[in-house]
């Protein structure tokens, strides 16, 4: 791809951090945070959503879009679902733990909380919740954090419930569960201040470090998400949803560059063509006869055929603007959002069936001539008819440049649309929810998880790469309560963050393994009670069988540890067997016995206190 000077293309950045917090309960119930498998619901019912006008009495206009999709919208049910997730109660205060760990966040991101915090809502209508809102409560405003090239503002810092889980599409519309629906979610905004993509990676780095370390955050795939806001001085601002990967922010905000750049490039040429839009017309005629299996399909099923001529555009209706991502494509995402399947496009015929008898029939249908494309739909009258319409609405903002809107991300690390820009209509004050007056003078700041490895290293004596990755690790708070248990702090971090992974790649379903079970075995080995080297087999053996406990695995797979006097005889009995090489080698002797010794324990002794025996058995004979 093409190397830019973001400075001089005036590239503005800014991020929107998205991460649930661990708490026990919801924002607004009781009912707990834990996720659950759709196989788990008990019941299902159905809704239709619809937008509201604001205070203002104006319709948000990405809400309006998202409403003109006619769609069913069904939900999972659980035993914990409550009235408020169904939205069939009003919603209970802001839950206190969320507030604390709020303020908390705020304090390590420089942030002054505001006086008096309201709920307000947000409308949503995509189905994502069952009461077409969503509640959200500034808490914080004006924080900094700094990056390699330089401090990024914080704008603000919000408290939110998180959405429904989307599980799948229907032929009606989509399943949603209600496990995630209301998990408080903390929401942070940065000022525009970003710069370049490696700032943007930097910048959520940094935040994804703050909020880790307070230890009160959930993790794991989909626990946190970035949405970027992008533009470049001739482009326009656009709001990228739903990424999920630090490692994809770079290359999001490289290819969104890109893009604009390459559509306004696109603005120049068709300008230069004098490039206009035709109107819609029905061309089924066109392919009565037709051998395409899709256009077919649909005509048979009582469908037509739409086209919209696009004077002017011949060839740049294909032209690539991200990779494998062409205007086409952008035409198609805004077909689909009406139910159609997708587009065909000139630029792409003949092919799928289409021949070039029926190309040539279609473009003598719209007026098309050898400089200019068609776009088709085919699918039932109503929604051929809107997609072709989205279709040329779309190709009609081509001719003006970038649009602004509302785009998702693709694991590829290009975009696709979603919808247009929201407004400042779509939010209107909650009045079930009083007001709370944030207290910030009893919230105390962690440890940040920098700081964590400084002190795993100098305190623990762990080594950088490992106390890494214990500080930045899921068991983190494991590790340090099993050290303030007595456990050794090298064989804790080296079991949570080594054994275990090492254990999971042996195909162990380590996914058995709870805290206590990984607990409980270090304990095991600290109070003597098994060997160092058995904690494979032990983990192993509760991986299979996870309703024992880590002693009673020990006391059944044999694995119980040998008293030093056991230790000792079996050492003795060892030397004296090569009495001889003691008195010839004297300790470089030591090697080589060492692994008669283990052997001879069965793996039932640690490696440290054989050692320490054979070292004075050696001694004492040579």
């Amino acid at each position: 791809m093409t190397e830019y000077d973001y400075e001089g293309l005036g590239l503005v950045a800014g991020l929107e951090i998205h991460q649930q917090l661990d708490t026990e309960t919801k924002l607004f119930c009781n009912c707990p945070t834990a996720l659950r498998e759709p196989e788990e619901s008990e019941r299902q019912f159905s809704r239709y959503l619809h937008p509201t006008k604001s205070e203002l009495g104006e319709l948000d206009e990405a809400a309006l879009e998202e409403s003109q999709v006619d769609r069913e919208f069904e939900y999972l049910a659980y035993d914990t679902t409550c009235l408020v997730e169904e939205d069939d109660e009003p919603p209970h205060r802001l839950d206190g733990e969320a507030q604390e760990v709020v303020l908390e966040i705020a304090q390590l991101l420089d942030m002054d909380p505001v006086d008096q915090a309201h709920v307000m809502r947000k409308i949503v209508v995509d189905g994502s919740n069952t009461s077409g809102f969503q509640r959200s409560t500034l808490m914080a405003t004006d924080g900094e954090i700094e990056t390699d090239d330089g401090p990024v503002g914080i704008e603000d810092l919000m408290l939110e419930e998180e959405s429904a889980q989307r599980v799948e599409e229907t032929d009606d519309g989509v399943r949603y569960s209600l496990d995630r629906l209301g998990i408080p979610l903390v929401e942070i905004g940065t000022k525009p201040d970003i710069r370049s993509p490696e700032q943007a990676r930097e910048a959520a780095e940094t935040i994804g470090m703050l909020l880790r370390s307070t230890g009160k955050v959930k993790r794991g795939l989909g626990t946190i998400r970035q949405d970027v806001n992008i533009s470049i001085a001739e482009g326009a601002r656009v709001e990228v949803k739903g990424v999920q990967s630090l490692d994809d922010i770079d290359d999001l905000v490289e290819n969104e560059v890109h893009r604009q750049v390459r559509l306004l490039e696109l603005r120049d040429e068709l300008r230069e063509r004098d490039a206009e839009v035709g109107d819609v017309a029905d061309v089924t005629d066109v392919f009565e006869d037709t051998d395409s299996g899709v256009i077919d399909g649909a005509l048979s099923s009582g469908g037509t055929v739409t086209a919209v001529a696009l004077y002017g555009f011949d060839g740049l209706v294909g032209a690539e603007l991200q990779p494998d991502r062409r205007l086409g494509t952008e035409l198609s995402d805004h077909a689909k959002r009406h139910g159609a399947g997708g587009i065909f496009h000139t630029d792409e015929l003949p092919a799928y069936g289409v021949t070039e008898a029926e190309v040539e029939s279609l473009r003598e249908a719209v007026g098309a001539g050898e400089t200019d494309a068609v776009a088709i739909v085919a699918a039932d009258p109503e929604t051929a008819e809107a997609a072709i319409e989205a279709a040329a609405d779309r190709a009609e903002t081509a001719l003006e440049g970038v649009p602004e809107e509302t785009r998702g991300a693709n694991e590829d690390g290009t975009t696709r649309y979603l919808r247009p820009l929201p407004g400042a209509a779509r939010m209107y004050p909650e009045t079930d929810v009083p007001p709370v007056d944030p207290d910030p003078s009893e919230v105390e700041p962690p440890e940040l998880l920098t700081e964590k490895v400084e002190r795993y290293r100098d305190e623990y004596g762990l080594d950088a790469g490992l106390a890494e990755q214990v500080a930045y690790g899921e068991r983190m708070a494991l590790f340090e309560t099993a050290v303030e248990a007595g456990v050794d702090p090298t064989l804790a971090a080296g079991t949570l963050e080594s054994t275990v992974t090492e254990l999971r790649r042996d195909g162990v379903a380590v996914e058995n393994l709870t805290d206590d079970h990984l607990l409980e075995t270090l304990e095991l080995v600290a109070d003597g009670e098994t060997a160092k080297g058995n904690v494979g087999a032990v983990l192993t053996a509760l991986a299979e069988r996870p309703e024992r406990s880590a002693a009673e695995a020990v006391e059944a797979e044999g694995l119980g540890s040998a008293g030093e006097d056991e230790v000792r005889g079996a050492v003795v009995e060892v030397v004296e067997r090569n009495e001889g090489q003691v008195e010839q080698e004297g300790m470089q002797a030591f090697s080589g016995l060492m692994g008669e010794a283990m052997g001879a324990l069965g793996g039932k002794a640690d490696g440290d206190l054989v050692s320490e025996v054979l070292r004075e058995e050696i001694q004492k004979r040579a």
